[in-house]
């Protein structure tokens, strides 16, 4: 085991933390590898990833998620019932707890790492932990310093994970014994009562959310590639739509899948690595993606494997969110840099369970924004506690639950880039088609791959479009390649009329969510939604 010096050690008293046994600062994943299995906390599964189990939580627990209610940063929390208030005095209680569990830990594991690719505003990350395996999901999903960075690293946002560690509700002032709590001034991460590590990820994006727009930096819950020409495209989405999977083409160089900003120079990724949905991933479709969760190096949370260590990831013994994290570098088309241009093209994904939204359709700019604030989308099972089936929900900006401030902040920065750069925008469902969920079949990925391919490559800037009479949406009439039944949806529905029903019922749905954006987004964005 590799210890470290006294001195070094003395660098964990700014965060008030006193360690009584070793502490392994920048751990190899060799180190954390030995570790976990030494503790029963994985397996190596065949092909060399690490394979773990996060035990009763394998999805976020969205409504025990804190932001520390304080003078620094109350006027711009966007607060309700995404960011709910804890007390600054109940956040110091339960970070005392926090570091009298970690002190306790022998060995303690230190991260140290960056979120933005872009040195103009990436920030210093340093998480704390007593897990191995949450260590080396840190150290996978941050961008790793280099030495020189290293010399100089000073934290500027903390994290102390402390799993074991479970609130006393009455005391602590937390819903359940689950919290994830930050103080925004202090820049301080405290997670406990959950093992599922993208509290971990997740937590950062909320930080970066909130200190990007005072940096004039959209963040963006999105994956993003460049192709050949330079062109980049990003894609919006919530957990299962497709990110992931379909910025990872082979014909064009990945930025990453998942969190970006897009700054004055274009697009950064904020991670180092993926955290990709693997349930029934599928080789032939997605080989890129298949072969991490066989490589040495990746975590796969709550995969089942059978006695010999053979991965099925067909399984959903476990969950329905079964996730691997790895390296970007994994992919073999990834952008070392991690950052390119500005985007020609912005796609906004969503599993419409309703099987009424076409498979791709084209939006002006108020129809834009009004897609953006309403993140139209069907909540995948697994992603979220509780969630059995698709559900349709709304959740704005395409990431709802990592937005600390009002919608109408990164929505009219959204506004501005379109203004400034002329990028086109793209509605894309990759949910159902053929009538709703447990009638009609998931959008052929093939389908989707191939419209993808038209947009991005300006194929479609010739094609023929029908505006749809609910939607007011562009929609093509006919591509090269793609069933033309599919191009419109009402054709693949057996009853036609039962179709206009659930159309307008979506489009009800649109228009009364829309109601809590409509004082502040102005009379062009209203108008652009659905009509009834």
């Amino acid at each position: 085991m590799t210890t470290i010096s006294t001195g070094a050690k003395g660098n964990l008293d700014q965060h008030g933390l006193d360690p009584a046994a070793a502490v392994i600062w920048q751990p190899s994943t060799a180190q954390l590898y030995e570790h976990a299995i030494r503790r029963g906390d994985g397996r190596i599964a065949h092909g060399g990833p690490l394979a773990v189990d996060t035990g009763k939580f394998t999805g976020r627990s969205p409504k025990d998620k804190f932001i520390v209610s304080e003078p620094g940063s109350d006027a711009r929390i966007w607060w309700g019932d995404i960011n709910v208030p804890l007390a600054e005095e109940k956040f110091d209680t339960l970070r005392a707890k926090v570091v009298v569990h970690l002190d306790a830990q022998d060995p303690l594991y230190v991260v140290d790492a960056f979120a933005g690719a872009d040195p103009a505003h990436r920030i210093a990350v340093r998480v704390v932990t007593g897990s191995p395996y949450h260590a080396l999901f840190a150290k996978t999903m941050f961008i790793e310093p280099e030495a020189a960075d290293l010399a100089a690293f000073e934290p500027q946002a903390l994290v102390l994970h402390a799993p074991e560690v479970v609130a006393n509700p009455e005391e602590d002032g937390t819903r359940t014994g689950t919290f994830v709590a930050l103080h925004p001034t202090r820049t301080e991460v405290i997670v406990g009562g959950t093992f599922y590590a993208g509290e971990i990820k997740k937590s950062i994006f909320t930080v970066m959310n909130d200190r990007l727009p005072l940096e004039g930096v959209f963040p963006m819950h999105c994956s993003a590639n460049v192709g050949a020409d330079g062109k980049v495209a990003v894609f919006f989405g919530l957990s299962g739509t497709g990110k992931t999977t379909l910025s990872a083409d082979p014909e064009r160089s990945l930025i990453g899948d998942d969190e970006h900003g897009w700054g004055s120079s274009g697009v950064f990724n904020i991670e180092g690595g993926c955290y990709a949905k693997v349930i029934r991933l599928s080789a032939e479709a997605e080989p890129e993606i298949f072969r991490t969760t066989h490589t040495y190096g990746t975590v796969l949370e709550n995969v089942v494997i059978d006695e010999s260590g053979v991965v099925d990831l067909d399984s959903e013994a476990k969950t329905e969110n079964t996730r691997a994290a790895y390296k970007l570098e994994q992919i073999a088309n990834a952008l070392p840099a991690k950052r390119a241009g500005h985007p020609s093209a912005v796609v906004m994904l969503t599993a419409d369970a309703f099987g009424i939204l076409p498979p791709i359709a084209r939006l002006t700019r108020d129809q834009a924004l009004f897609y953006f604030l309403s993140g139209f989308t069907a909540k995948l099972a697994g992603t979220e506690i509780g969630v059995k089936e698709p559900q349709p929900t709304f959740s704005t900006c395409f990431g709802a639950p990592f937005l600390p401030q009002p919608p109408a902040v990164y929505a009219r920065m959204l506004g501005e880039k379109l203004d400034e750069h002329g990028s086109a925008v793209w509605l894309v469902n990759t949910g159902w088609t053929g009538g709703p969920y447990g009638a009609g079949h998931r959008m052929p990925i093939q389908a989707t791959r191939r419209l993808l391919h038209a947009a991005l490559s300006g194929e479609l800037d010739t094609a023929r479009f029908r505006v749809d009479e609910v939607f007011g949406f562009d929609v093509p009439v006919e591509v090269p390649g793609v069933e033309s039944a599919l191009l419109d949806p009402r054709s693949t529905w057996g009853d036609p009329g039962a179709y206009d029903v659930k159309a307008r019922e979506l489009a009800q749905l649109f228009r009364e969510n829309f109601t809590r954006f409509a004082g502040d987004s102005g009379h062009a964005v209203t108008a652009a939604g659905p009509q009834i």
